[in-house]
């Protein structure tokens, strides 16, 4: 067969696929038959693990280091025909399994209809479509946690829905717009109502786009009246090799703490308060393996009270290191701010990511 349309026909094809998936799941290279033909619609298995250490300075000594696995997953994707998709991933890592914390569980499930490049449609369990950190996958986040504010307020971070999602890197716009459950992974929905959460981003120049962020639930079990409301904003810069991106997120209403936060991250009881808050994060790409990275967030869970003591202000110092395209360290100070009554709590963390 002709190199020239090879190469074309692999080009159309990754295209193809990188419009299918959702959730921000990158589309691989095409893969190979043994003849050297491209198989477009050849199972994908993937995944990444994430070995880490942690050292917190809190002065107690049986809690001060830990090894452990952040993640440990493994899924398939592909295509099963010219408008069909699929994708499905498995969590292993005992740190952040079930409620027993040892078992393996669905992470992500669903089936993708691309009607066009403004209409891709997802059903089963995925990702909220809310805010730019969250939908970023968590194999190529600039630092080791993702923002507090992220992991309280975007809970459940993954959800029972019916999705649409519209445009690509390559639209100025994007959009999606979900039809969830509101009550988390591996639970049947708790009442009548559902959630609605949406997302659009627009480029306003080559190096910015902006975006904007909601959601209204009704969180609370057998419960159709008290709701919860939430919208963000959104902005990310990109200017050559450095990178900056910040986030706002209001928060109102009912709130059912069993919906959990993020990998692993122990929720505060939000229920009937109003809470807020933000990040800022600055990356700068000093060549192809080296990025150091710097964070300011804060997260207030009770915006009425003055001087609350769960109040939290944090710095996170850290640099990325690429020993390839499939290998990464990550190094993070997490220097933790009180503003009422000053705690040791500062971290330290390592982290060696190897996908496949």
């Amino acid at each position: 067969m002709n190199k020239r349309f090879l190469l074309l026909f692999a080009l159309i094809t990754i295209l193809s696929v990188n419009n299918t998936f959702s959730q921000g799941c990158e589309g691989d290279e095409p893969v190979a038959s043994a003849s050297g033909e491209v198989d477009p619609y050849k199972p994908i298995l993937f995944g990444y693990l994430q070995s880490q250490y942690d050292y917190n300075f809190d002065g107690l000594d049986e809690n001060e280091n830990s090894f452990k696995f952040k993640r440990a997953r493994i899924g398939v994707r592909g295509k099963v025909d010219e408008k069909f998709s699929y994708y499905f991933m498995l969590e292993a890592s005992p740190f952040i399994g079930g409620d027993d914390q040892e078992e393996v569980y669905l992470m992500d499930a669903f089936v993708t209809y691309n009607a066009d490049n403004w209409a891709r449609i997802s059903a089963g369990t995925y990702k909220q479509p809310f805010g730019l950190e969250l939908v970023t996958p968590c194999h190529m986040l600039t630092t080791i946690e993702r923002s507090v504010v992220i992991d309280q307020l975007v809970a459940p971070q993954r959800d029972f829905g019916l999705a649409v999602f519209g445009g690509n890197k390559y639209n100025k716009f994007n959009y999606a717009v979900a039809l969830m459950n509101g009550r988390g992974l591996k639970f049947k929905d708790n009442n009548s109502k559902k959630d609605i959460i949406a997302r659009a981003t627009y480029k306003l120049t080559n190096f910015l786009t902006v975006g904007g962020n909601f959601r209204h639930g009704y969180p609370k079990l057998n419960n159709n009246e008290d709701s919860r409301t939430t919208y963000g904003g959104e902005f990310l810069v990109e200017f050559d090799k450095f990178k900056v991106q910040g986030e706002y997120i209001h928060d109102t209403g009912a709130y059912q703490a069993g919906t959990g936060g993020g990998c692993g991250i122990e929720p505060i009881d939000l229920d009937g308060l109003t809470s807020e808050g933000a990040y800022i994060m600055a990356s700068y790409d000093v060549n192809e393996k080296f990025q150091p990275v710097f964070k300011y967030e804060y997260f207030d869970p009770d915006v009425d009270v003055k001087n609350n003591l769960e109040y939290l202000e944090r710095m996170t110092l850290g640099i990325n290191y690429f020993f390839s395209k499939k290998v990464r360290l990550q190094l993070n100070y997490l220097a933790n701010i009180e503003t009422v009554v000053n705690v040791d709590n500062d971290a330290l963390l390592g982290q060696i990511q190897v996908k496949f």
